[in-house]
């Protein structure tokens, strides 16, 4: 793609020379003979790679043209060019915010090096506020599904508590997206743009956990051969997420609540103690509350990092979510999985709003996920569905009879002929759809099908 540069030089044979120069080097040059003249070209939003301004003009100088485009906000890489190349006039563009700059003479193969520096950096630029937009969208409060009332009293909460620097402890069962949630309220801080740094306390022993929070000197245990930051310190300026806090030692809890109450930490094997500006967001699956009648967990720990609490509610709480999130899964599935599904059969939906769901959001999602895997068509199918899902799903009293009792023979009847009566009974009820049957049963279809050859009914 070839590169419009905007020539901005009071003198014309300037002008007529470096256009020849950057047309040989393969750009695009649009000439200028004054600032009030480039502001002209600029705002009929003429496509510009890159600003080449002289320093010194007549009316509007090179830095005020530089300083006037910041105003507007045209974010446009600008090389500046002057023949006073003394350390004033450098200190000067620097201070201004120009980090390229050229001194005349020009050397004509430094131009062309200094105008592709800015306009990489300037791309790079883009390119990591785009990272950054894209990673602050994936965690806004909009991406974390719910319309039901206790979601929308945690998305007012999450409004509420992310622009201050409070600590925040999020409640919550397994999978119910305490780590979203925090993402989230870190997202609309005042600190979305500095890290955010995660570490759970159930996963990692005591001794990996202090090392990994608080960093540790060079020969603090056998295999420190150097030193190395911790979490903690990697989080300065951002936010430190805690998950699964009650599983945290007593000892450990100890040095946190330390730190939350000094602002300072040792890191292991050190003498001398670090200070950062870190704001603390905890979760739990526990009742700390009891851990504390338990003496598992300090009280006054509790009273630092729940100065604003949250609870996310379980999923089998908030039902009619379940159309959110499955569509929203199946977008997100579809897409990396190469698939052409694009929703669910309603039937689908009645089984998944009445299955209680232990593992909550997760569940759901890994559950979605592997529907997307197995379809063969472009709405999941019940038998796209796992089979504890299918098996729980519940339906009303098979009616035997017209009177809905079931009927013994004299002679009575064994489990096994028992299990093959209701079976075929069943099937007849379904006209022979197996997969429904296999509902009504709380079969796996699998296991129907083993069933039917074992009673013959095939």
């Amino acid at each position: 793609m070839t590169r419009t540069i905007l020539i901005v030089d009071d003198k014309k044979n300037t002008l007529k020379v470096l256009s020849a120069i950057l047309a040989d080097e393969g750009y695009t040059t649009i000439e200028a003979s004054s600032a009030h003249q480039a502001l002209d070209i600029i705002a009929a939003e003429e496509h510009i790679d890159a600003i080449l301004s002289d320093l010194k003009m007549p009316g509007m100088d090179g830095l005020e043209l530089f300083n006037h485009l910041k105003t507007v906000n045209r974010r446009i890489p600008f090389v500046l060019m002057t023949a006073h190349g003394t350390i004033q006039s450098a200190v000067e563009a620097m201070k201004n915010g120009i980090a390229n700059y050229l001194i005349k003479p020009l050397n004509y193969e430094e131009l062309a090096i200094v105008l592709e520096r800015a306009i990489r950096e300037h791309e790079l630029s883009l390119e990591l506020a785009d990272l950054r937009r894209e990673v602050r969208d994936r965690y806004a409060t909009r991406n974390i599904v719910g319309s039901h009332p206790s979601m929308l009293q945690v998305f007012e909460m999450i409004e509420t508590v992310a622009p201050t620097t409070a600590p925040v402890l999020i409640y919550g069962e397994t999978g119910t997206g305490k780590e979203l949630l925090a993402k989230a309220i870190h997202a609309a801080s005042q600190r979305h743009s500095r890290p955010m740094v995660c570490i759970n306390s159930a996963a990692l022993p005591e001794d990996l956990l202090e090392a990994e929070l608080f960093g540790y000197r060079k020969g603090a245990f056998t295999g420190a051969v150097t030193s190395k930051k911790g979490r903690l310190e990697a989080a300065d300026g951002g936010t430190l997420f805690l998950d699964e806090i009650g599983h945290m030692s007593l000892p450990l809890q100890s040095k946190l609540l330390r730190f939350l109450q000094e602002g300072t930490f040792d890191p292991v094997g050190g003498i001398s103690s670090r200070q950062v500006d870190v704001r603390i967001i905890c979760a739990t699956n526990k009742d700390l509350d009891e851990e504390i009648r338990a003496k598992r967990f300090l009280g006054d720990l509790l009273y630092r990092i729940e100065v604003f609490s949250i609870t996310m509610p379980p999923l089998r709480e908030r039902g009619e979510d379940i159309p959110l999130l499955v569509n929203r899964f199946i977008e997100k599935y579809a897409g990396e999985y190469g698939k052409t599904v694009r929703g669910v059969q309603p039937e689908v939906l009645d089984i998944l709003a009445g299955y209680p769901w232990p593992g909550n959001v997760r569940e759901l999602e890994n559950c979605i996920a592997r529907c997307i895997i197995l379809a063969k068509e472009e709405l999941i199918r019940p038998q796209d569905l796992p089979d504890k899902v299918l098996q729980h799903h519940s339906q009303p009293p098979l009616p035997l009879d017209g009177s809905g009792v079931l009927h013994l023979p004299e002679g009575g009847l064994t489990i096994r002929e028992m299990e093959g009566q209701l079976i075929e009974k069943t099937l007849q009820l379904c006209c022979g759809n197996k997969s429904q049957a296999a509902r009504m049963l709380g079969l796996s279809r699998k296991t129907l099908y083993e069933k039917i050859t074992l009673h013959r009914l095939s």
